[in-house]
């Protein structure tokens, strides 16, 4: 199994949260204190490098005009790890290529990084989330069609090699791509994409790509998992190995269960800062028409994280937290429950879980979980993807 440090590089220090109405786009930016934010990514940064130096993978994202990540361009961080990590594969989950207006940009950009790190970048493709529709200037409707054009667009960018050639599209064109650099790892670096329903994990396994699902419990998790096997199954396809499924969730470890647990408590901010109105999380034509009319009906989801305790979080799968035999039980039992998975993403620092809190946390389960999961996923292919299925 393979361990991926993350953070979301939040900007914590927001005023009371009764004086706005979300934290998600319309937040002035004049809340930012900009010595905290360089602090911030001083820290934010050094935590990957002490989670390359103990032996874990790093991931990244991005997002825009929120105060719960303060990185708006992955690109330019994963440039800024691939000199400064050693040996850790680094992770873009993701590009949010629906809201991208040039896909070939991202495949250059993708590209540059891949040489930069010599072939350790794994590049992960998301369709955007609908809070960021309007701060792009992006439409809702058609987003996911949107986003596999441009994926096409990027994966034949970075694999054709005899000169310019010409897309034209439903949604882009390009008269003259021929990319320089070309990525260093061939043909192309590993592809990931995120799925939170079964419905999206058909056209994932179609390609052969890393299905990646976050913060989605036992239930949720099995489906999408399931749903990705069924469509192998469908092609005629061999069983998907352990390393094509990867999973999302809070974790912190400590020497003890109270440690490991009071850890936690401060990454529950994630869940508990995350005041957006309705009219940005489901914009019109987002999603499926029975899935607003439910919102709109106030039927909540199957994980409605604000009613939830960290102990729901706990036992529903959502958070592993504790010592280290506490979190490696948990994710033995999550192991089982979904039918296997490769990667883990650890969401390791959030809100005010302070700089040595978080070093102590990577360090702890480097040293004292993962050697004993490391040989839980035995159908695992080492080395990310295998050549040719993205």
């Amino acid at each position: 199994m393979e361990f991926w440090h993350f953070s979301e590089t939040a900007y914590p220090y927001l005023p009371p949260e009764d004086t706005y109405e979300s934290v998600r786009v319309q937040l002035p930016n004049g809340v930012i204190d900009p010595e905290k934010a360089a602090a911030l990514w001083d820290r934010y940064l050094k935590e990957w490098e002490v989670a390359d130096q103990a032996g874990l993978n790093v991931m990244i994202n991005e997002h825009h005009q929120t105060a719960t990540c303060l990185d708006p361009a992955a690109p330019v961080i994963a440039g800024v790890l691939a000199r400064s990590t050693e040996h850790a594969r680094i992770l873009i989950l993701g590009n949010p290529i629906a809201n991208r207006k040039d896909p070939v940009r991202v495949a250059e950009e993708m590209a540059l990084v891949d040489v930069l790190s010599r072939g350790r970048l794994e590049v992960g493709f998301v369709r955007g989330v609908p809070y960021e529709v309007s701060a792009v200037n992006s439409k809702p409707v058609m987003m996911s069609e949107r986003m596999w054009e441009a994926h096409d667009l990027i994966l034949k960018a970075w694999t054709t090699h005899d000169g310019p050639f010409n897309w034209e599209g439903r949604f882009f064109q390009q008269r003259h791509v021929n990319i320089w650099p070309r990525p260093y790892r061939q043909p192309a670096p590993p592809v990931w994409i995120t799925a939170m329903t079964a419905p999206s994990a058909g056209r994932i396994a179609e390609h052969g790509h890393v299905i990646a699902t976050f913060l989605t419990g036992f239930d949720g998790t099995r489906e999408v998992f399931d749903a990705y096997r069924a469509k192998c199954a469908q092609l005629g396809r061999p069983v998907p190995g352990d390393d094509r499924f990867a999973y999302a969730a809070l974790v912190h470890t400590g020497r003890t269960d109270e440690e490991g647990l009071a850890g936690a408590e401060k990454l529950m901010w994630y869940v508990t800062a995350n005041k957006v109105p309705f009219h940005h999380v489901q914009p019109p034509g987002y999603t499926p028409y029975f899935v607003r009319a439910a919102g709109l009906a106030g039927q909540r989801s199957a994980y409605d994280f604000n009613s939830m305790s960290l102990q729901d979080m706990i036992d529903g799968g959502i958070v592993f937290a504790g010592s280290p035999e506490t979190v490696r039980g948990q994710i033995e039992r999550f192991y089982e429950r979904v039918g296997g998975f490769g990667h883990l993403l650890l969401m390791g620092q959030a809100g005010f879980l302070e700089h040595d809190e978080t070093v102590r946390g990577i360090e702890t389960f480097a040293s004292e979980v993962k050697p004993k999961l490391t040989g839980l996923s035995a159908t695992a292919a080492p080395g990310g993807a295998e050549p040719g299925r993205g």
